[in-house]
């Protein structure tokens, strides 16, 4: 049995890198959603976080997205 190093080496780096990118996108969500709250209790309208909070969360969902389909296919 012979294993390729490299190759297992990079599906490493890119986990990693997925669980990175991915965790800190919804960190950002999750941040975005509390300065929204605080933004309204303020009396602002707290759009701005909202829309912040909203594009994180739809890139985390397009990225496993992503990752579902080439599990899939």
């Amino acid at each position: 049995m012979h294993i390729d190093w490299g190759s297992l080496g990079l599906v490493f780096a890119v986990a990693l890198a997925s669980v990175v990118v991915l965790t800190s996108l919804f960190s950002f969500g999750v941040v975005g959603l509390s300065h929204r709250d605080a933004a309204r209790e303020s009396g602002a309208s707290g759009t701005g976080p909202l829309a912040g909070a909203v594009v994180c969360f739809a890139a985390c969902a397009a990225i496993i997205g992503y990752g579902i389909y080439l599990i899939v296919a």
